[in-house]
C-alpha cells in the first residue's frame, strides 16, 4: 500500500507541472468554436493533464538516456519558473473573455461579460485530477510489468517492453471495454428517444404519404427523426401561396431501422415506397443520407422543395441512433453499407427508365451523411449514365473525395475555399461565395461542397498536433478568429472539443448550415430559373423561420 500511495500521489514531476501549466494557459486561446466555462474547463483540464504527461515522459527519457541530472541546489530557479508559469495562467485567464469574444463578434453573437474564471479553473482542476489519476495508474502498470520482466530480461529492455505492455493494456480497456460500453449506453439512450411518438405527430391520413395506412412503411417503425422528416415538410398550399401559382405536394420517403431487418431490405422497401408514391414521375429525385441519429436537415430539403414548386421526391434510410460526431470518431464505417444499398437500389431502377421520362437524380448528405453519401457514389459504376449532381454540406475530415479535391486545389486558393480545376465538376461554397461564381460551365455531373471555415467537423485534423493546418494560414475564412494561433498538441485538443460542440453554433456558422446558402447551391446544381428578387424573398422567408437576419 505504501508503494501504491507513493506511485499515485508523490514524486510530482517538475517539468510535468511546468508543461501542464503552459498547456492550461495555451488552451484558453481561441479556436473555431466559442466555449462555455464548462467546456473550456474540461478542455483546459485535459490539456493540462496531457502537458503533464509529456513533461513526465521527457523527464523519464532524460534519465533513461543517463544524461546529467539537474542541479538540485537551484531552488531559486525552480521557484522562479513555477511563479512565471502561474503568472502566465493568470494572464491567460484574464484574456479568456477577449479571446472568446473574438469569435462571438464575428458570428454576430452577443459578447460575454466574463469567462467565469473561477468556475472554469474549478472544472479544469477536477478534470486534471481525473487525467492525473489515469496517468499514475498507467505509470504503476508500467512499473509492475517492468519489475516482472526485469527478472528475465535486462533492466532497460524491461522498462521499454513494460511501457508497451501498459499501452496495450490501457488501449484494450479504453477501446475494447469502456468505449464499447459507452457507445452501447449511448446507442440505447438514442434508441429510446428515437422510439418516442409525440402526440402532435399522428400517422398521416393522406394515402400518398409514407407511414399512412396505405403505405408500405409503418409509421411506428420510422423512428422519431423519420416521423419528423415526413410530417415537417412544406405543404403544396404553402409553396403555392409563396409563388402565387399552383404547386405540387412534395414526396418524402423514409425507412427507419425498425421497418426492416437488414440494410438491403430497408433499401428495397424504400424503392417500393418510391414507386408506390409515383416518385419517378417527378422532375427531381434526391437520395438523402441522414446524419448519425437519422436526422435530415430541413434547411436543405425544404428550400429545394420551394425552389422546385414541390415537384421533388426525396428518400432517406436510417442507419444509426448515435450522434454523428460519435460515429465519425469511433465507428467511421457506420452507415456506408446502408448508403450504398440505397443508392444501388434507386439508381438501378432509375437508370433503366427512358432518359427523357425520368427525374433528374441528385445526392445529398450533411455531416456523416455527406461522408456516407460520397462513399455510395462509385464514379466508375455510373460513368456511362451519371447522376445529375450532389450537394454535400459539412463534409467530415475523413471524406476521401473531398480531401483529394482540396489537396489538388488551384495554387493560391485557400483550403477553406479551394478551387478545383476549372469548376466544371466540383465547386466549393460558403457564406460569402456561391457555387455559380466560376467562369466554366457545369459538366454533366455537378458536385457542390458547402462548407464553413469555422466548421471543426470539416477541418479537424489529428496532424494539427504537430503541424499548422493549411486553413489557419492567411487569408483566413471570414468566420475564423484572427486571434487563433497554432500551438502544438493544444490546437488538436481544441479542435477535438470544438467538433464535439459543433452543433451548438448559431445558424450560418460552425456545423449549422443556413438555408440561404443551400438555396444558392441548389439553384446552381439544378439550373433553377428564378428572378433575383424572388431569390431574395425566399431567403428572407427561411431566414425568418430560422431566426436569422439577412
Amino acid at each position: 500500500m505504501r508503494r501504491l500511495d507513493k506511485e499515485m500521489f508523490h514524486s510530482l514531476s517538475l517539468l510535468g507541472m511546468v508543461m501542464g501549466l503552459i498547456f492550461f494557459a495555451a488552451s484558453l486561446t481561441p479556436s473555431l468554436m466559442p466555449r462555455s466555462y464548462l467546456v473550456q474547463g474540461a478542455l483546459s483540464g485535459v490539456s493540462a493533464g496531457v502537458g503533464y504527461m509529456i513533461g513526465t515522459a521527457l523527464t523519464w527519457l532524460w534519465f533513461y538516456l543517463q544524461l546529467p541530472a539537474p542541479d538540485k541546489s537551484l531552488k531559486l530557479a525552480r521557484w522562479s519558473i513555477g511563479l512565471a508559469c502561474l503568472l502566465l495562467c493568470l494572464a491567460a485567464l484574464w484574456h479568456a473573455t477577449f479571446w472568446q469574444n473574438s469569435i462571438r463578434l464575428l458570428w454576430k453573437m452577443p459578447p460575454i461579460a466574463t469567462a467565469e474564471p473561477y468556475w472554469l479553473a474549478a472544472v479544469a482542476a477536477g478534470t486534471f485530477l481525473a487525467v492525473f489519476i489515469v496517468g499514475r495508474l498507467f505509470r504503476l502498470a508500467c512499473l509492475v510489468f517492468s519489475t516482472w520482466l526485469s527478472r528475465i530480461v535486462p533492466s532497460r529492455l524491461s522498462k521499454v517492453v513494460g511501457a508497451l505492455l501498459a499501452v496495450a493494456l490501457f488501449w484494450s480497456i479504453g477501446q475494447g471495454i469502456l468505449l464499447r460500453l459507452a457507445l452501447d449506453a449511448a446507442d440505447a439512450s438514442f434508441r429510446q428517444a428515437d422510439a418516442l411518438i409525440g402526440d402532435d405527430q399522428p400517422s398521416p391520413r393522406d394515402a400518398a404519404k409514407t407511414g399512412s395506412a396505405a403505405s408500405l412503411v409503418t409509421w411506428q417503425g420510422l423512428g422519431r427523426q423519420g416521423r419528423h422528416f415526413i410530417a415537417s415538410g412544406p405543404a403544396a398550399s404553402e409553396i403555392s401561396g409563396f409563388w402565387n401559382r399552383k404547386a405540387q405536394e412534395p414526396l418524402r420517403v423514409y425507412v427507419g431501422l425498425n421497418n426492416a431487418e437488414t440494410s438491403k431490405e430497408r433499401a428495397a422497401l424504400a424503392l417500393k415506397e418510391l414507386i408506390r408514391q409515383g416518385a419517378f414521375d417527378r422532375s427531381l429525385l434526391v437520395i438523402v443520407v441522414p446524419t448519425g441519429t437519422g436526422w435530415v436537415d430541413p434547411a436543405a430539403m425544404d428550400t429545394l422543395e420551394y425552389l422546385q414548386h414541390g415537384d421533388v421526391a426525396s428518400v432517406a434510410v436510417q442507419y444509426s441512433y448515435l450522434a454523428s460526431w460519435m460515429s465519425l470518431l469511433f465507428e467511421p464505417e457506420q452507415g456506408e453499407e446502408t448508403a450504398v444499398d440505397l443508392f444501388d437500389a434507386v439508381y438501378g431502377y432509375w437508370s433503366k427508365l427512358p432518359r427523357d421520362k425520368r427525374p433528374k437524380l441528385y445526392l445529398h448528405g450533411l455531416s456523416l451523411g455527406a461522408l456516407n453519401s460520397q462513399l455510395s457514389l462509385d464514379i466508375y459504376n455510373v460513368i456511362g449514365d451519371p447522376v445529375n449532381g450532389a450537394l454535400w454540406s459539412g463534409p467530415p475530415f475523413r471524406s476521401a473525395r473531398w480531401k483529394a479535391a482540396t489537396a489538388t486545389r488551384a495554387q493560391g486558393t485557400p483550403e477553406w475555399l479551394p478551387k478545383f480545376r476549372d469548376g466544371s465538376v466540383i465547386r466549393f461554397a460558403n457564406q460569402e461565395h456561391a457555387p455559380d461564381q466560376y467562369a466554366a460551365l457545369w459538366g454533366p455531373l455537378r458536385v457542390v461542397y458547402l462548407q464553413y471555415a469555422s466548421d471543426p467537423v470539416v477541418f479537424f485534423d489529428a496532424a494539427s498536433a504537430f503541424r499548422e493546418p493549411e486553413w489557419m494560414k492567411a487569408p483566413r475564412g471570414p468566420d475564423v478568429s484572427p486571434q487563433l494561433t497554432w500551438i502544438p498538441v493544444v490546437t488538436m485538443l481544441q479542435l477535438l472539443f470544438d467538433m464535439m460542440i459543433a452543433t451548438t453554433s448559431p445558424v450560418g456558422y460552425g456545423h449549422i448550415y443556413a438555408p440561404q446558402h443551400y438555396i444558392d447551391s441548389w439553384i446552381s446544381l439544378t439550373d433553377a430559373s428564378i428572378a433575383p428578387q424572388d431569390v431574395t424573398r425566399l431567403k428572407s422567408l427561411f431566414a425568418s423561420r430560422f431566426g436569422m437576419a439577412l
